[in-house]
């Protein structure tokens, strides 16, 4: 069917993760479409990551233009037009970020891609490509058929797998840019960083994450007392930062932050899908909960199935023993 395109993103002069975590399922089904993993690079000054997703891809195609210095859907969407009628690949794979479904709506309207959003795997039926996509809270998930003929769009969700480790030497080819003249109508104004409080969960190396399941605002200093014997910091639900328990920039998920600590304890969670896109990266996954069926049990590398006042204070002793 031909070779899968993969739309690199970067931000503030850092790549983001999801470009690499779709590099590595690219590999996964260029295999099977019998083509070649392509990363697509758009920017200003990006050599440095052109040679970085070499090491992810067969093929690097980058375009490098001041045009690109920031992040503008419309002239990304000019520079993917051109280069899906002049290669024609089987599928292209855009991160489900803000980016993401700002750009891809609009570049399958223009050329009539067969299109589906979200996806968490890609499966194959009598050879051809079938993206998964998951309902009611990561319960189900569901196979879509494209309809019509390739080139398919796909957007990818973040943090869905881990990216693999460097395996492979792509051809880097710069490409010249279609858009000749800047575009006045939509322009960017400014880069506005969302403001980080007093920690940025982002970076903690351990998190312990409460839900709904902890009830109240005053079940928190059981929260409190394990994450000070683990030296570790507080993050939670949205069920949990609605409720005032922790604050709005601790949350995690879809709506909240992506985190990938060493050690990620679930506690009173019950993981729905929103939740889990945003800790699955995890290395190691404890979850604390009294309803077998929770969604959470279903990424956890540790289970603990009962009532988390009764395993929170007894977690917490042993360690403070363990710690002396």
């Amino acid at each position: 069917m031909g070779d899968v395109f993969v739309l690199m993103e970067h931000r503030q002069g850092t790549l983001r993760d999801v470009s690499l975590e779709m590099l590595t399922k690219a590999s996964e089904v260029a295999g099977q479409l019998g083509g070649e993993t392509v990363a697509v690079l758009i920017g200003s000054g990006v050599d440095s990551f052109a040679e970085k997703v070499a090491g992810y891809s067969d093929k690097v195609l980058y375009v490098d233009d001041p045009l690109f210095a920031d992040y503008n859907s419309e002239k990304y969407q000019r520079v993917l037009v051109e280069l899906i009628k002049q290669y024609n690949p089987g599928l292209v794979m855009i991160g489900h970020t803000t980016q993401g479904v700002d750009l891809a709506p609009a570049l399958a309207v223009e050329m009539n891609l067969p299109f589906v959003t979200d996806v968490i795997d890609i499966e194959f039926v009598d050879g051809k490509p079938q993206p998964v996509r998951q309902y009611y809270q990561g319960k189900v998930n569901a196979n879509f058929a494209f309809k019509g003929e390739p080139p398919y769009l796909i957007t990818f969700r973040e943090a869905t797998l881990e990216a693999g480790e460097p395996s492979k030497q792509g051809k880097v080819e710069k490409v010249e840019s279609p858009l000749k003249e800047d575009i006045g109508y939509r322009r960017f104004i400014e880069y506005v960083e969302a403001e980080v409080g007093d920690v940025d969960i982002t970076q903690s190396e351990i998190l312990v994450a409460v839900g709904r399941g902890i009830r109240e605002d005053k079940n928190m200093a059981m929260i409190e007392d394990l994450a000070k014997v683990l030296k570790a910091d507080i993050c939670g639900s949205r069920a949990a930062t609605d409720a005032g328990w922790i604050p709005h920039d601790r949350q995690v998920g879809t709506s909240g932050k992506t985190v990938k600590p060493k050690l990620y304890i679930a506690i009173g969670i019950s993981g729905a899908f929103q939740h889990l896109a945003g800790m699955k990266g995890a290395k190691t996954i404890v979850a604390i909960n009294k309803d077998p069926d929770a969604p959470i049990f279903t990424v956890a590398d540790f289970a603990i199935i009962d009532d988390l006042f009764k395993v929170v204070p007894k977690l917490t002793e042993k360690l403070k023993e363990l710690r002396g």
